[in-house]
């Protein structure tokens, strides 16, 4: 026979010659082939529990990211199975470790149970769950449990010894870092900015010596449905009367800039 030749099943070696011992091969690979396919259905019968979460309840709205990620989880786990367990963290940040967030904290409570009803995790975004490197600190407890973890950063499954999917893994958290570091970078230099070239009072404790006053309504019709409704300004009841306070600026100072020690 020629090098690269396929047998038939009849000239397998060891199988009886004749029609009969052939179709005893057949046979045989048919029942093996049965057995294959009735372990690719048994991949879907997977339990998954699902984990989200979203950092606050006032600038977004918890109802809508829950389903978003609800559904990008749900079509990550199509045909290998169900959601049978959620948890879901609202008004936690990301920098939290898994053990100081309530419902994460639950997650991982239940791992060491046998009868705990779910054997994978899977989250709707890689962010929702991890931040710098707190995947490296949970994939060996994972591991340990026999617990899977399914990303769709990932495309499904994560192989906790695939040096591949370790290094994508941390390159996730890297980036979730660098996003949460960017932005409170960003937003401080911008109210430095604000407070020093245009003078503007960010909010808080009013320097000494100065009271809030109102200004009237907020120019900007966006910004007036903004924020919880304020107490009008003025003393209120069981205010100690305040003494005189000298407001001539200090030598070297223009007048009307703030001093920014003050509002900083």
């Amino acid at each position: 026979m020629m090098p690269g030749t396929v047998r038939p099943p009849s000239e397998a070696p060891g199988s009886a010659s004749g029609p009969g011992g052939g179709a005893g091969v057949l046979a045989a690979w048919a029942e093996g082939l049965g057995r294959d396919r009735v372990g690719v259905r048994g991949q879907g019968c997977l339990r998954f529990a699902f984990y989200g979460r979203v950092s606050t309840e006032d600038w977004q709205d918890p109802v809508t990211s829950r389903a978003r990620q609800q559904e990008q989880a749900g079509a990550l786990v199509r045909g290998h199975g169900q959601i049978v367990a959620e948890f879901f963290d609202v008004g936690q940040t990301r920098k939290l470790a898994w053990a100081c967030r309530p419902r994460s904290a639950a997650l991982v409570a239940q791992l060491a149970d046998p009868d705990r009803g779910w054997d994978v995790i899977v989250m709707g975004e890689y962010e929702r769950a991890f931040y710098g490197s707190q995947y490296a600190a949970m994939a060996p407890l994972f591991e340990h449990y026999g617990v899977q973890l399914w990303t769709p950063e990932a495309g499904g499954s994560v192989d906790f010894t695939s040096e591949h999917d370790e290094k994508t893994m941390t390159m996730l958290g890297l980036s979730s870092k660098r996003e949460i570091t960017r932005t409170s970078i960003r937003v401080r230099a911008a109210m430095a900015v604000q407070t020093r070239e245009q003078g503007r009072y960010l909010g808080g404790r009013p320097p000494y010596g100065y009271r809030l006053a109102d200004a009237g309504p907020h120019p900007k019709q966006d910004a007036r449905r903004v924020g919880p409704a304020c107490a009008p300004p003025g003393p209120r009841p069981g205010d100690r009367a305040c003494g005189a306070v000298d407001l001539r600026p200090a030598p070297g100072r223009a007048i009307g800039r703030p001093d920014r020690a003050c509002l900083e």
